[in-house]
């Protein structure tokens, strides 16, 4: 089993060069089919659009929201195509992966001019060793 921070250098490099091959300017959902494809090439156990119920006040909320990629259960990758973030945009992941208990998350902005301006790695009480 891969170490998180290695799946993380994987994951990273993967959009790095998704960006570098394909460049800004195609929907969110091309670049999540693409990065699937490419982290699944690398071997790597990948899920998308994974339902992620919430139990709130003592109800389930089946369909509360989708992770866009799972990368080997232990790391989530948020896609965007916007020209910048929002502060928004972080919330939502720190939020996400609080709620999944995973441990690092990255926001990735094919939107970007550069994938180093596009991408934010994201810690739920998670630190590298």
């Amino acid at each position: 089993m891969p170490s998180l921070e290695s799946i993380a250098k994987i994951s990273i490099d993967c959009g790095f060069r998704l960006h570098r091959d394909i460049g800004p300017g195609l929907l969110e959902s091309a670049y999540e089919i693409l990065l699937f494809e490419s982290l699944k090439e690398k071997g790597l156990s990948v899920e998308r659009q994974r339902i992620i119920p919430i139990v709130f006040k003592g109800r389930v909320l089946d369909e509360a929201f989708r992770a866009d990629l799972i990368v080997e259960n232990r790391l989530l990758i948020e896609l965007k195509s916007t020209e910048r973030y929002a502060p928004v945009h972080a919330k939502q992941l720190l939020t996400y992966l609080r709620l999944m208990d995973l441990p690092l998350g990255f926001l990735m902005n094919f939107g970007a001019a550069t994938f180093k301006e596009g991408v934010k790695r994201l810690a739920n009480d998670y630190h590298a060793i």
